[in-house]
């Protein structure tokens, strides 16, 4: 079992940078799928990005790439999230989520693939 928990969002304007965190908490990441996610009022949830935990290789959603930067550090047990270059629709609730262990195919930018979620942070970005 793990628990996820988010920090670092708020409010930016647009063309502003954000980093979020997600601590791991009871169990450790370093051989896990880790993603972000979000959702916007109204809209279904969607993935952002995702990291191999034991590989460190990535995937990006096609709207941020090039803004976002996905990390982790196994040590702390941490997964960020560099935005930079906000615009307003990057303004969502950003869940961190973790999928242990991985299955055979790999990891996924499909929500229902992850197993454990945080409880989520709010970014906002005024134009």
């Amino acid at each position: 079992q793990v628990q996820l928990v988010e920090s670092g969002g708020g409010s930016v304007q647009t063309g502003g940078s954000l980093r979020l965190s997600c601590a791991a908490i009871g169990d450790t990441i370093s051989r896990s799928c880790m993603g972000w996610f979000r959702q916007a009022p109204g809209k279904e949830r969607e993935g952002v990005a995702y990291i191999y935990t034991a590989g460190g290789s990535t995937w990006y959603a096609d709207s941020v790439k090039g803004r976002f930067t996905i990390s982790q550090d196994n040590a702390k047990n941490t997964l960020w999230l560099q935005m930079n270059s906000l615009k307003p629709e990057d303004a969502a609730m950003y869940y961190c989520a973790a999928r242990s262990p991985v299955p055979w195919y790999g990891c996924s930018p499909r929500n229902s693939e992850y197993n454990y979620w945080g409880q989520g942070t709010q970014v906002t970005v005024s134009s």
